[in-house]
């Protein structure tokens, strides 16, 4: 079983920014992905951001020039920064990995709220 603890959500005015960070119990290196998804009220969950076991990096067209991921292989940790939050950013966003089996493990996600 695979555990993913997320952390750096919070409130933040438009144009500010957030760091979240995502702990894995495992290795992040040899899976096939890792990365984050958001849902916001109403709305499916979408992914924002991934990066492949090999380094490769997958962002959404509404986030791009504005969010980058990033990982720390030492640390098991993944990262996302979030750059010029507008509102329509707002969203619990979830940890995901998903493993060579093409299992899936979510983090119990986190808030994020743009507003002035």
């Amino acid at each position: 079983q695979v555990q993913l603890v997320e952390s750096g959500g919070g409130l933040v005015q438009p144009g500010g920014s957030l760091r979240l960070s995502c702990a894995s119990s495992r290795n992040i290196v040899n899976i096939n992905a890792v990365g984050w998804y958001r849902e916001a009220p109403g709305k499916q969950r979408e992914m924002v951001a991934r990066i492949t076991g090999g380094g490769s990096t997958n962002i959404a067209d509404s986030v791009k020039g504005r969010f980058t991921i990033s990982r720390d292989n030492a640390k098991n940790t993944v990262y996302l920064q979030m750059n010029s939050l507008k509102p329509e950013d707002t969203a619990v966003y979830y940890c995901n990995l998903k493993d060579w089996r093409l299992m899936n493990y979510w983090g119990q996600g986190t808030q994020v709220t743009v507003s002035s």
